[in-house]
């Protein structure tokens, strides 16, 4: 029983890895089309199920997870940013706001099991932070490659005021569904998941605890 990633995120690989369990990392190839008529919990999970159904086909007799994570401010869905300005931009708008995040997770068992899927929603207040104090962020190169341009378990957390939710929903994948299907279908590992989530033992989380 293969235990696979369809995502090139390191931060999911790390949150992955935490379980102690073997698995393969491997990048999807499924196009995110953000679009206007689904709602944004319908479109991380239909991106979510994409990146494990692209994977599939290549890798029988596997549970595949994928995931994704979007961000929702006044109304409009917050993806990853297309380049510095746009990073710039979108942290400006974030700036002095709370907004949410949401995580899709899909897991795909194309050993018969059921598979599973489920959404993560969390709530950030953000610091009424300065365009000096945008700047000098951006310059640590943490931006592009994160929906709402700031990483909550690296620098980005000193922008951030406030976190209610699953952390590790928000930095992109939440562990105990996962955990909980892994079980079930027969797999161990050595970490108390439980325990994991009351201790908060990863990048930054007990600053927000």
């Amino acid at each position: 029983m293969k235990l696979i990633l369809a995502s090139s995120s390191p931060r999911r690989r790390e949150i992955l890895s935490l379980l102690g369990a073997p698995f393969d990392a491997i990048e999807p190839e499924f196009d995110e089309r953000v679009t206007a008529h689904r709602s944004i919990e319908q479109e991380v999970l239909e991106f979510a199920v994409g990146k494990a159904r692209s994977v599939a086909p290549r890798h029988p007799e596997s549970i595949i997870i994928g995931s994704d994570t979007m961000i929702f401010l006044d109304g409009a869905k917050i993806g990853k940013p297309t380049d510095s300005r746009d990073a710039a931009r979108i942290l400006d708008s974030l700036s002095g706001k709370t907004h949410r995040i949401y995580t899709g997770v899909a897991i795909v068992d194309t050993l018969g099991g059921p598979g599973h899927t489920a959404i993560e929603e969390v709530s950030v207040d953000m610091r009424n932070y300065t365009r000096a104090e945008i700047d000098r962020y951006l310059a640590h190169n943490e931006s592009l490659d994160k929906a709402g341009a700031y990483s909550i378990q690296g620098e980005g957390s000193r922008l951030i005021a406030a976190i209610r939710g699953d952390y590790l929903a928000a930095v992109g994948l939440p562990l105990r569904p996962i955990a909980g299907y892994l079980r079930q279908r027969g797999f161990s590992f050595p970490l108390d998941v439980e325990q994991f989530y009351r201790q908060k033992a990863f990048r930054n989380w007990q600053r927000f605890a």
